[in-house]
Parts: C-alpha cells; structure tokens; sequence
C-alpha cells in the first residue's frame, strides 16, 4: 500500500513527520512529493527529503494522500499541478487527509462544496466560503475527506486514517 504526503516549504513539522513515521510503521511506503526534488523545510527547522516532484506523481497513484499544515498550503494552493493531484485523489474514491491548514488545498481545488470538515479556526471561514460544513472537532470524516484542526489532533487524525485504510 502507498501513501503520498503533499507538501512545500513552511509545512507544520509535526503535521508531516508523525504521520510519515506512523505510516511507515505500518508497513506502506511513503512518497513525499514537493514542487521540487529534494530537502524541504518545516516552520520550526526539520527537513524531509522530496523523493517526488508534483510532475513526478502518477494521478490517484496513492491509496491516501495526506495534506499537513503551515504555510505550505497556501504555496501549494497556486499550483495546478497540486490542485489536479487532490482532484484525482477525490475523484478515484481514495482516503485524502488534511490537517491544520491542510484544507486550503482541497477548497482550492473546489472539493469542499456541501463536505463537513474541520481545520485551524484562523481558516474556518476560508472553508464555509468554499461551502463547506465547517466543524470545530478534533477529526472530521465526510467520505473520503478525513480533516483535523492542528498538531494535539494527531492522535485522532492518525486513527481515522488507520480506519480508513483497512477499510480500503
């Protein structure tokens, strides 16, 4: 099973990592997939390395793609390359998670019309205003869409996951 984390310079470092670890435990190989090959930088200093450019991905290649906060999706949000990639993700039925301000991709990319789901309060409004069903929960799961508020979520956003997956 593969799992794709979709990300940018300025991602939440612990919205990233826990779930990269916490899914290579789990025994799925991880692709990190940036708009460049290569060392790519958190908000608080850790770095991961890109494997993947977004050109690199094979549409719904994944069985979950995982979306983290911070500043990266607001970068990510301007590319259509990220937007198509989500899109495929959605369309194929496969899980797709976002944390933090995670959603701002998937609201860019027009998937959250009538969708319930959650992420920080600072982008709450961001969401009603692409017609979602904005919730203040530590995880939200609306079909395919499985969103969390910020990092003391983890543990929440990491089971739904996990029951995502072995439903698939």
């Amino acid at each position: 099973m593969k799992a794709l984390v979709l990300t940018a310079a300025g991602f939440e470092d612990t919205e990233l990592l826990c779930p990269l670890y916490r899914l290579r435990e789990a025994g799925l190989q991880v692709d990190v997939a940036a708009p460049e090959w290569g060392a790519v930088r958190g908000l608080h200093g850790y770095s991961v390395t890109a494997n993947l450019t977004l050109d690199d991905v094979p549409p719904a290649g994944h069985e979950l793609l995982v979306v983290p906060g911070g500043t990266a999706p607001a970068a990510l949000r301007t590319l259509p390359r990220a937007l198509d990639l989500v899109r495929a993700q959605a369309a194929a039925g496969r899980p797709l998670a976002a944390i933090c301000h995670g959603p701002q991709l998937l609201a860019a990319a027009g998937l959250l019309a009538g969708r319930r789901v959650t992420g920080h309060p600072k982008i709450s409004r961001e969401l009603i205003a692409a017609g979602a069903r904005y919730e203040d929960a530590p995880v939200v799961v609306d079909g395919v869409f499985i969103t969390s508020r910020r990092p003391p979520d983890l543990p929440a956003f990491m089971a739904a996951i996990g029951k995502a997956l072995s439903a698939w």
